[in-house]
């Protein structure tokens, strides 16, 4: 199956990229709540867009498209001035409620794919990932990569806590037999290819970061440095970092289900050690001393029920959501 994907990519690519006609590429940036810095970002990707076209590097048709995810301040306003000024380029789709990250990203790779680009470029709108490596990514694409993935080279400027955490995730994702890319966020190409079989997978519960890479193809990465926010705040507190982390591992394991059986399992075989212990202690005249381990055990047993409750409940949660087929996102607007 591998070799008829990578077959089929290469197809496309002798097809579609020549010196006469250079990839439809779009570009493909969500945005909630970014008014601080949405004018610096399309004034970047304009002049990034005219540099790549002077190259012949991707076609004059290519587009940014600015997804708002529900944005409560100036954000929409300033993507519908960007698309009365150069509506050729600029073009934006604004979801009618806050979906989250990952859908507003889905949405706009759907509306890229619907208007017939060869390529899309995702990437956050606050400038972090180097827009500089996007002519590698085009590089690679030209060479039959269906998907490059942007990696981070470092996580110098990251906080101790935060370089941390991030490494315990992806060795927690990988130990439950998820795969992903490590130090790659959401910054990364696909070819109209992988768009359209990433357009098959059905579940509301999205987490792009372990979809695509279960996408098969042929792939590639390119490595760069993350800088800092132009302006404006982060829109990933630690609470939905934590939040996100969880999304990830529900999403594509059942080894926490396997942790509340071991859990379970361990319970009784306290508890059976403790029912051993009761008895010695009756006939060696020390009962007394049986309080705190009583107390020990009914808090024990308790935190793993509790526990195992809130594993069950995470999938449970899953599922109900997954049967009512709900869309992901609902477009209130589109430019």
């Amino acid at each position: 199956m591998a070799t008829d994907s990578v077959s089929r990519g290469d197809f496309l690519h002798s097809k579609t990229v020549s010196a006469t006609h250079p990839p439809k590429i779009f570009f493909v940036v969500p945005c909630c709540n970014e008014e601080a810095v949405l004018v610096h970002t399309a004034n970047v990707l304009e002049v990034k867009y005219q540099q790549l076209v002077q190259k012949t590097a991707i076609s004059r048709d290519s587009r940014i498209i600015f997804v708002d995810d529900g944005s409560k301040d100036q954000t929409w306003s300033i993507i519908h001035k960007l698309h009365e000024g150069n509506e050729k380029l600029f073009g934006g789709v604004r979801l009618a409620h806050n979906r989250g990250h990952q859908n507003a990203l889905y949405a706009g790779l759907m509306c890229a794919l619907k208007e017939g680009c060869d390529a899309a470029i995702s990437m956050d709108a606050d400038l972090q990932d180097d827009v500089g490596i996007v002519e590698k990514f085009i590089e690679h694409y030209v060479k039959g990569d269906e998907i490059v993935f942007g990696v981070r080279s470092a996580r110098k400027k990251d906080t101790w806590f935060k370089k941390t955490s991030a490494e315990i995730f992806y060795k927690v994702f990988s130990w439950m037999g998820a795969e992903t890319v490590p130090n790659h966020a959401d910054y990364r190409l696909m070819s109209r290819v992988a768009l359209e079989a990433l357009s098959e997978y059905q579940e509301v519960n999205l987490f792009l970061r372990g979809i695509v890479p279960m996408l098969g193809f042929r792939t590639s990465k390119v490595y760069y440095e993350r800088g800092e926010r132009v302006a404006g705040d982060s829109k990933y507190p630690l609470k939905k970092m934590i939040a996100f982390a969880v999304q990830g591992i529900t999403s594509f394991s059942t080894r926490p289900l396997s942790f509340v059986t071991f859990a379970g399992s361990v319970s009784v075989l306290v508890g059976f050690l403790m029912f051993v212990y009761v008895l010695v202690s009756l006939f060696a005249g020390k009962a007394i001393a049986g309080w705190g381990s009583l107390m020990c055990s009914v808090w024990m047993i308790g935190g793993f029920i509790m526990l195992s409750l809130g594993i069950v409940g995470e999938y449970v949660g899953k599922i109900y959501l997954e049967v009512k087929h709900r869309p992901r996102y609902c477009i209130e607007t589109e430019l």
